[in-house]
């Protein structure tokens, strides 16, 4: 026993190492238990499988795949000859990325005494609450002269627009599924925040609530409601308050429902729920799990891009990525990609501007125009584990590589000759193309971020679309702000766990005096 705990420690040893020129950094929330300080792609928990939550999706392809291959290929791949003739072969050559010169993490320096509001405050600055406070007084006085006076109702102030927010965020902290269970007497009642505001109040100002309280005549898009505060999220997710590093991955991440509330609600309740109508992509760092860019696409009506005419998936996919990935230009970035948005034409568009990629590629959802049949074929013969046979075009090179199934990565940024490996507890090392190891942990990285993402949702679930979007950016600008703190030296000084972090900043958006998180 003492012998195989020395040869599991020695290979985790192996792994870390490695990966060290990956800039995998530790995991950001600091929560995961035992293995909290390993690289998630290697965790070390018996009940984890974050080492192949991205890697074992290729293996429900392969019936697909297979079919599609005794038919002649996907569509848009090309023979053999045609492929020779566009430029494929056999023979591989190095490649060579320009190196990334920025240095990523916060573009500013926030002190010692910084408190959690203040990082929340890097994306919602007072400005964009006194907005909230002026539309949403200009949209209960045109409300009320349309359909009646309310005499329950003054005009919301700064203060209790802080406190109205305060009480929302706090369902990410305490999960409960509605914010009024606050002034409840069952589980999630706190009397400790809900003597700051009456429940009558509170009901009020999210009855009139807006971001824009009128249509103008120049934004008639579905998300007009919302765009100016998204305008503004935007522009603080950019180098404005921090700097990405060269690895980055766009994906959309995980807003399903919370799984707990899934279980134990009713059909009825389930069916009340209104089904999303909305997709939020993001351009994530995969160093640090900030996300960098956030690109809302809805699934009905006009959008402001007109992307929702795009009936093409691939082609809709192909233009996210260009709208998250437009101000990359020039910086020799590396962007990892799920198999939705990996194609050919998008990484030669790419290319071009100095944005290098490396995706995960299926015969079912990528676009695979150009691509040559005979590397999207199944082989008929067995195949060993860690086996890889690759074909360059240019500088892009497509790898087929096996693993209890066949995998397909099509990448400009890696060179096909360069050998890496892949390190499995039970397993050992298995052999691999580096573009493989690469996209393994990169993206293992953001499958445990997402894991722990999700927990910190804001749980209160509006119908209308634009709230939907809006409270949901909010618990992506509060996790932004987390990351920022643990960056930074006000971490230092009070090593605040993220549930203790939102706790806090609840507490201060309340304007409490105790603000100190409950232990």
């Amino acid at each position: 026993m003492a012998e195989c705990g020395r040869k599991a420690l020695s290979v985790l040893e192996a792994a870390r190492s490695r990966y060290e020129s990956l800039q995998i950094s530790d995991d950001v929330f600091g929560e995961s238990g035992d293995d909290s300080s390993d690289n998630p792609f290697y965790s070390t928990s018996g009940d984890s499988n974050s080492d192949n939550c991205c890697m074992e999706a290729g293996d429900d392809q392969r019936a697909g795949e297979t079919g599609n291959c005794q038919s002649g290929g996907p569509p848009g791949s090309v023979s053999k000859i045609q492929a020779e003739e566009d430029g494929w072969s056999d023979t591989l050559q190095d490649i060579t990325v320009a190196p990334y010169n920025e240095t990523y993490g916060p573009t500013q320096r926030m002190p010692a005494t910084a408190t959690c509001m203040d990082f929340f405050q890097l994306f919602v600055p007072d400005n964009a609450i006194q907005n909230m406070v002026t539309q949403t007084n200009m949209y209960a006085k045109k409300y009320q002269e349309r359909f009646g006076s309310d005499e329950g109702w003054r005009n919301v102030t700064a203060a209790e627009m802080k406190a109205f927010l305060g009480f929302v965020t706090s369902t990410s902290v305490h999960r409960c599924e509605s914010v009024l269970s606050i002034w409840s007497s069952g589980f999630f009642s706190n009397r400790s925040i809900a003597l700051k505001m009456s429940q009558v109040r509170f009901e009020k100002i999210l009855k009139y609530f807006h971001i824009v309280a009128f249509r103008s005549s120049h934004g008639s898009h579905g998300l007009y409601k919302i765009q100016p505060f998204l305008d503004s999220l935007q522009q603080s997710f950019g180098c404005s308050t921090f700097r990405p590093s060269q690895t980055q991955v766009l994906h959309e991440p995980l807003i399903d429902e919370d799984p707990v509330f899934i279980n134990t609600c009713t059909e009825r309740e389930l069916r009340k729920r209104r089904k999303r109508k909305f997709s939020l992509w993001v351009r994530q760092c995969t160093s640090t799990g900030f996300i960098c860019q956030i690109y809302v696409h809805l699934k009905e009506g006009q959008g402001p891009d007109g992307l929702a005419t795009l009936k093409n998936k691939p082609q809709l996919h192909s233009m996210v990525a260009k709208q998250l990935c437009q101000n990359l230009s020039g910086r020799n970035s590396i962007i990892f990609t799920g198999p939705s948005i990996t194609s050919l034409n998008l990484y030669q568009e790419f290319e071009k501007q100095e944005i290098y990629c490396c995706g995960l590629l299926s015969t079912r959802k990528s676009d695979c125009t150009g691509l040559p049949q005979c590397m999207l074929v199944n082989p008929e013969s067995p195949q060993q584990r860690g086996q890889s046979r690759s074909m360059m075009r240019g500088n892009t090179s497509l790898i087929s590589w096996y693993n209890k199934g066949h995998f397909r990565f099509l990448t400009n940024a890696y060179s096909p000759t360069k050998e890496g490996v892949i390190i499995k507890r039970k397993s050992g090392e298995i052999p691999c193309p580096l573009a493989v190891e690469a996209f393994a942990a990169h993206l293992s990285y953001i499958c445990k971020y997402d894991d722990k993402y999700s927990k910190y949702f804001i749980f209160h679930k509006p119908n209308k679309t634009w709230q939907q979007v809006f409270w949901l950016t909010i618990s992506i600008a509060i996790n932004n702000a987390y990351i920022l703190y643990k960056m930074s030296d006000a971490y230092h000084v009070k090593r605040y766990s993220r549930a203790q972090f939102g706790e806090r900043l609840v507490r201060e958006l309340l304007d409490l005096d105790d603000c100190s998180p409950t232990q």
